[in-house]
């Protein structure tokens, strides 16, 4: 059998792990002519710049690449401003309901302070209008006169009695003398006698005297709405009291 013959027939006998094996061979040979083409200063080992800069293909980063660590301290940064001018926001609100809330309530006292003033105005105004009517009502100028005119402004002061209690005690006090005096009882010695229908000291007659009558603590009228006024405060009514008081 010629040679030749006997070659390209061993030739086609070649398995596949020959062919692998050749190939591989190629691919080293490659690798090694490249790296025998690299200019003498170059490096061919790997840098940190090199590992941290993103893989690109075309224009699009590849995607699950960890982001370095300025870019992680400034999202930090960036979720710290936005905390605080959260809380900012929330304090200023805060305040400015506070601020709503002690408006209103300072309105609603001046309402009040207003609306109280306006009633005691009405009361004032209403009160001489009221005295006026009694002093205008014909009244006798006796016991009768005298205990009725007193009734009418005890009632514009609200100060409780009735005729019968008046005229009872008047006439035990005094026997309806409006100028009648004790000289002779404790007051009398300590020098502040009682006067008039009622038998009022001076110092009671003071504290008690109604507006609108007189001052003259032996006037009718004036002498039996302050005893009235004084009864109603330590009795609970001229019509209780039944004896000296």
């Amino acid at each position: 059998m010629p040679a030749n013959f006997r070659l390209l027939r061993h030739s086609r006998a070649l398995t596949r792990t020959h062919k692998a094996a050749v190939a591989g061979a190629a691919t080293l040979g490659a690798a090694a002519l490249a790296f025998t083409a690299a200019p003498g200063g170059a490096h061919t080992t790997t840098s940190a710049d090199a590992v941290a800069a993103p893989v690109q293909f075309g224009s699009q980063p590849v995607k699950d690449v960890k982001a370095d660590v300025t870019d992680q301290l400034a999202g930090g940064s960036v979720k710290i401003q936005a905390i605080e001018a959260k809380k900012q926001a929330a304090a200023k609100h805060k305040a400015q309901a506070a601020a709503a809330h002690r408006a209103e309530a300072a309105a609603r006292h001046k309402a009040e302070a207003a609306r109280q003033a306006g009633k005691a105005a009405s009361r004032s105004a209403a009160r001489p209008h009221m005295q006026t009517v009694a002093a205008a009502t014909s009244y006798g100028n006796n016991l009768d006169g005298w205990i009725r005119q007193s009734l009418a402004i005890m009632r514009q002061h609200n100060i409780p009695g009735s005729y019968s209690g008046l005229h009872r005690n008047i006439m035990r006090e005094s026997s309806g003398n409006p100028m009648a005096m004790n000289g002779w009882d404790i007051n009398a010695r300590n020098g502040i006698p009682s006067k008039g229908l009622l038998q009022v000291i001076q110092p009671t007659f003071n504290a008690y005297h109604v507006p609108g009558t007189s001052a003259n603590i032996y006037d009718p009228v004036a002498n039996i709405t302050a005893a009235a006024n004084y009864a109603a405060h330590r009795y609970g009514s001229i019509d209780n009291v039944n004896s000296a008081y």
